[in-house]
């Protein structure tokens, strides 16, 4: 199962951590690249972000990074 079901912050202990749907955006040695409609789970309280594998799988689809590194 690749789904995370959190409903408390590791970093802060937070119960108020809220899952999310938003565009995440990252840069690799200049070059900047954009994830649309990214889900994953904030804490209001510190901050925390925290990415189940699909949005893990997401971001390194989008990413120049693993891009760079395939074509090797």
């Amino acid at each position: 199962m690749d789904t995370l079901q959190i409903t408390v912050c590791p970093s802060c202990g937070s119960t108020e951590v809220v899952k999310v749907c938003r565009d995440w955006s990252g840069e690799y040695e200049g070059w900047p690249y954009t994830v649309r409609s990214l889900e994953s789970y904030e804490c209001p309280a510190c901050g925390e972000k925290i990415y189940d594998r699909q949005a893990m799988r997401k971001i390194q689809q989008h990413s120049p990074a693993f891009s760079h590194a395939q074509a090797r």
